[in-house]
């Protein structure tokens, strides 16, 4: 799950990278996950990320029964305001 969230934030870094934008311009995040418990052990990830950003998104976390790979355990989806 670790390696997933720190995947799933440099991916949304990226995007974000691409768009002129960062972290810092979060201002919502949705999280879905298959393990919500598991995630909650690893949340350390992403508030470390978002701490280091700067920025504290308003956040929905959402158990889903699973995500469009197998094995994928994590999405994340941010809505940014530049």
């Amino acid at each position: 799950m670790a390696a997933q969230v720190a995947l799933s934030l440099d991916n949304l870094e990226a995007v974000l990278g691409e768009a002129g934008m960062s972290l810092a311009d979060l201002v919502r995040l949705t999280v879905y996950t298959t393990d919500v418990d598991l995630l909650v052990q690893h949340h350390g990830v992403l508030a470390s990320r978002l701490g280091a950003a700067g920025v504290a998104p308003a956040t929905t976390v959402l158990g889903v029964t699973r995500l469009a790979i197998p094995g994928q355990l994590v999405e994340l989806e941010g809505t940014a305001v530049a």
